[in-house]
């Protein structure tokens, strides 16, 4: 079988509907195979970085890998920065580039970057777990297989393989064996640990048991596919649960034992609980306790009796501070085995439950959930994103995914939406790049298909990767793209108009008609300027079935409600 055709059949066999791709001459025997293979939909893109946030998009919603193809050269040029991001929050994506014929390297050929000229496997190298060049025809089922098995395995991230014309013209003799599924869903736990754990939860002393437990569940939590887990785990033991931003729906935002998100864009139940000096154990499921997830790491957060901290990775379990119990393991695989460790433990623990259920109804009484919530209703003109956020809220279907770029308009996302599954809020988090969400949630969408989807984005973001809404009209890729114009670069205004008119004049943007972009470009369209017209567009976006901007002009003026994280970077010391 050609290397082309074996490597779109073992894309397949591992469950791959869609792959994303800029067309160019160092691919071009892959085209014969994209455009005949069945069960794959190739989705051509506009620019080779859209692709590769497609490719992140798709697996962040759809749990398995994405895949993306380029040029070499200044195809993998373009997608440094959606590789970085997929690395960053640990996307499993696999790059696949083109590459001048072997027997070219190194002899000015055009667009030759092999590692005799550019090397494009060194310029991915520190953005990918792995990132290498097939030299040989025969090493092609073997560097698939450890590329996939590095990608998935652990943390997770992504990889390339860079493949030169002439390997893709040859013929694969090896059969393609489908991965087992302890590659990508590994079940181990650190039992050791676990024992550990519950001498903490559940000590010989019943009256030394600890009552005031909280979990903060991370986005290793929605890797496992650990909701369920984590849902009975809180449910059995009445244990108030946080997420981190990353994590959002994890753990549905509307359960009695929510506490909302901790960290960046948090919610007040979260923050105030995690910060007292009540918590006497906290139960850090998947997180590696960063600058966003610890409000500048925050030593208030630290309880009196003990971190326990699980991850499948141990190098971040401790990363942030000792932790007095870690347990290296898969996240649903350790909540499974601490609910069947020990009847007698639990039981222990569950003879608290009243106090714990007392102290969650306290938490829930001490406030409103939001900060400035009253914004969620304002009837301002221009309007304040916060009423847009929490009207789009109301219009949506309860399993409405959401993916969201980066900007102010994240912070007001991550505030004011409720998400109630896992895998139903995206964002890329960690990096952060501006434009990402708009690519990302056409492959979010295309993997499943099924659920509503609206794109949150900026008109800052649109600029960057708004051409990426064609890929959606080409293909009829039914999300809904709401863009948030406020004729600024949001965050970034609001910090320099502090410092004068000058530079707040540096992150201005003209007000563009972005409804008039999209229907030139064959989308469905329309722009909001009142509150009132918000639920009534919103409405009839869902209803069209086809790919749909809204041009909803925002208010600029609009502090994002992320006062504790504010006042924790301007307190912040290093105390190491």
């Amino acid at each position: 079988m050609l290397t082309t055709r074996y490597l779109l059949e073992a894309f397949r066999g591992e469950g791959i509907t869609h792959v994303f791709l800029v067309p160019g001459g160092l691919i071009d025997p892959f085209l014969p195979a994209l455009a005949s293979t069945p069960g794959i939909t190739p989705v051509v893109a506009a620019h080779e970085g859209g692709a590769a946030c497609m490719a992140d998009g798709y697996a962040r919603a759809g749990g398995r890998f994405g895949v993306c193809f380029a040029i070499g050269g200044p195809g993998v040029t373009n997608m440094v920065t959606a590789v970085a991001a997929a690395r960053t929050d640990f996307s499993p994506v696999i790059v696949i580039s083109g590459q001048v014929p072997t027997d070219w390297e190194g002899r000015g050929g055009f667009q030759d970057s092999s590692p005799a000229a550019l090397n494009d496997v060194a310029v991915l190298n520190p953005i990918t777990i792995s990132s290498l060049m097939v030299q040989n025809l025969h090493l092609v089922n073997h560097h698939l297989r450890a590329s996939l098995t590095k990608m998935l395995a652990g943390s997770q991230g992504p990889v390339h393989i860079s493949i030169p014309t002439d390997i893709q013209r040859g013929e694969v003799q090896a059969p393609w064996a489908k991965l087992d599924e302890s590659v990508s869903a590994p079940r181990f736990v650190d039992r050791h640990g676990i024992e550990r754990a519950w001498r903490l939860l559940a000590p010989p002393d019943s009256s030394a048991a600890p009552v005031r437990i909280v979990a903060l569940a991370g986005a290793g939590v929605e890797k496992s596919g650990g909701t369920a887990e984590l849902v009975a785990f809180a449910e059995r033991f009445e244990i108030p649960v946080a997420t981190t931003l990353r994590a959002k729906g994890v753990f549905p935002e509307d359960h009695r034992l929510s506490l909302g998100i901790f960290g960046y864009a948090g919610h007040r139940p979260a923050i105030d609980t995690i910060l007292s000096d009540e918590v006497e154990v906290l139960l850090v499921l998947g997180s590696g306790l960063s600058q966003r997830d610890t409000l500048f790491w925050d030593r208030r957060m630290l309880p009196s009796r003990g971190l326990i901290q699980v991850d499948i990775d141990p190098q971040v379990i401790g990363r942030t501070w000792p932790a007095d119990v870690p347990v290296v393991g898969d996240c649903a695989r350790v909540l499974q085995v601490l609910m069947s460790y020990d009847y007698q433990l639990g039981q222990a623990l569950e003879s608290t439950n009243g106090p714990r259920r007392t102290w969650m109804e306290r938490i829930r009484a001490g406030g409103p959930r939001h900060y400035e919530g009253e914004n969620t209703a304002s009837d301002a003109d221009p309007l304040h994103p916060a009423r847009v956020i929490a009207e789009l809220r109301r219009a949506m279907p309860r399993d409405t995914v959401l993916v969201v770029d980066s900007g102010a308009h994240r912070a007001f996302c991550g505030h004011y939406w409720e998400a109630y599954g896992p895998r139903s809020y995206i964002s890329a988090t960690n990096l952060g790049p501006m434009g990402w969400a708009i690519p990302a949630g056409i492959g979010a969408k295309a993997a499943n298909p099924a659920r509503p989807l609206v794109v949150v984005t900026g008109d800052g973001c649109m600029l960057m990767h708004g051409m990426e809404i064609q890929t959606a009209a080409r293909y009829g890729i039914a999300a809904i793209f709401l863009v948030i114009n406020n004729g600024a670069l949001g965050n970034v205004w609001l910090r320099a108009r502090k410092e004068g008119p000058g530079p707040a004049s540096l992150t201005e943007i003209p007000v563009h008609d972005w409804a008039g972009f999209a229907r030139s470009l064959g989308l469905a369209a329309a722009t909001v300027h009142t509150p009132e017209e918000l639920a009534p567009a919103f409405r009839a976006a869902l209803a069209a079935g086809a790919p749909y901007l809204l041009d909803v002009r925002c208010d600029r003026n609009c502090p994002t409600p992320v006062t504790p994280y504010s006042l924790a970077s301007q307190t912040w010391v290093d105390e190491d």
